[in-house]
């Protein structure tokens, strides 16, 4: 048998979610602020950080979202042993991961250890967290604690969900800057096609920035928030948008075999037909829309499908104006005449960019909107840049979607795509 009709025979089905960000620690919550157009975009006592505005988490309790869940006290026990102590960024890859094994009923299956594979998307996620450690040790050298050692790596992630969940298979961080969760995915995909795992869990981490590179983002031109009210400033495809809003959220996402999944009796949410990963040979931070392009086409490929068996895509729709504008280029060459019959909205209009966490909260917010049968809001697009494509408005429009693209670009030239199909009804 042949690499590709391993691959053919082998689909990727999505059988568990879980996500912590701005708009509600669980994927309940997630979806009930998605439905009502809320956003997460606040005024911020900004302390050390050069920003006014964000999407950041509060009101998180670990311990309070760990017991919330209808897990085992074994596992509950690993969890607070090895993440009570630990960086926001943990915790939150921690509750993340719990929710969607818990979803995926992992706890409740025999499954081979050594067939789970687990992959951390993002890179330089403790920026923050050793920013604060490095102005202390400069007051007193002996405050650093031994244990900053381990804390500081991305790795440290690794190890701490794999000791927790009893992980046995492949396991590696990886980065693709804000595209960062959609190349994990790619990835975990990949890992179960080839025959490698059963089941792969893609955590798109927390990005704990210290103002060292909001900074640097400011002086770029990057980021909005400088001409608006905390609630209008991330404006994706509107005339008047001006740069990013830095959010913090983390998702897991549980891919699996679909045999696997039907082996076990599990409910799919979502599959996975088609993805790709293509890069623009250029190592700056401006978008070529003959790159995106490509990324869409290679996705539906691979999926087998068209432009025209598109109903929904989840633009990365950072908010900036050339951002924007590359990427409405791109849509339009790949959808030509069916631009005006798929639906568009930018889900960091909501969450903020949540950087290299966006692609899973991003296709988390997909499979969401297939399952419940909508569309949410696009927010404070009062003039699109477009007029030929089907922007979702201001508030949430009821749909149907049985096929979507989901976009996410980063810095670099790194453009990414993945095709979702639903399955079930109205699972979640």
């Amino acid at each position: 048998m042949t690499i590709e009709t391993t691959f053919a025979n082998n689909s990727v089905v999505i059988t568990g979610m879980g996500v912590v960000c701005a708009l509600g620690d669980t994927v309940d919550q997630f979806a009930a602020a998605l439905k009502a157009g809320h956003s997460g975009i606040r005024a911020l006592d900004k302390g050390d950080l050069p920003i006014q505005i964000g999407a950041l988490i509060s009101d998180f309790d670990f311990e309070t979202s760990i017991n919330a869940l209808a897990l085992s006290p074994t596992l509950i026990d690993r969890g607070q042993v090895a993440a009570r102590r630990s960086s926001l960024v943990v915790q939150t890859a921690v509750c993340s991961a719990l929710q969607a094994w818990c979803q995926a009923d992992l706890q409740n299956s025999n499954i081979d250890a050594t067939r789970v594979g687990l992959i951390i998307a993002g890179q330089n996620l403790n920026s923050g967290y050793s920013y604060a450690h490095y102005q202390r040790y400069q007051a007193d050298l002996d405050y650093l604690p031994a244990s900053y050692g381990l804390h500081f790596l991305d790795t440290n992630l690794v190890g701490t969900l794999s000791e927790i969940l009893q992980i046995q298979g492949p396991g590696f961080t990886i980065g693709g800057a804000s595209a960062s969760g959609n190349v994990g995915i790619i990835q975990g995909r990949q890992l179960i096609q080839s025959g490698l795992v059963d089941i792969c869990l893609v955590v798109g981490a927390l990005a704990d920035l210290s103002p060292l590179e909001l900074q640097a983002w400011q002086q770029m031109g990057a980021m909005g928030g400088l001409s608006f009210s905390a609630e209008q400033s991330c404006r994706p495809f509107d005339q008047a948008h001006e740069g990013f809003i830095y959010g913090q959220g983390c998702g897991c996402l549980i891919l699996e075999s679909a045999n696997h999944s039907q082996q076990r009796h599990t409910y799919s949410l979502a599959s996975i037909p088609g993805t790709a990963l293509t890069l623009d040979g250029n190592r700056l931070a401006n978008p070529n829309p003959l790159g995106e392009a490509r990324a869409m086409q290679q996705a539906l490929q691979m999926a087998g499908l068209t432009a025209a068996d598109i109903n929904y895509i989840n633009t990365h729709g950072s908010a900036s104006a050339l951002g924007d504008e590359t990427e409405m280029t791109a849509i339009k060459s790949v959808c030509k005449t069916h631009i005006s019959h798929i639906w568009l909205n930018a889900t960091k209009g909501l969450t903020g960019h949540c950087l290299y966490a966006a692609g899973v909260i991003e296709a988390i917010a997909t499979v969401i909107q297939m399952q419940q049968g909508f569309v949410h809001a696009n927010k404070n697009l009062d003039k699109p840049i477009d007029n030929e494509a089907r922007f979702v408005g201001d508030v949430a429009e009821t749909t149907d979607i049985q096929t979507a693209l989901s976009n996410s670009f980063g810095f670099g030239g790194i453009n990414s795509a993945i095709v979702l199909t639903k399955q079930g009804n109205g699972i979640i």
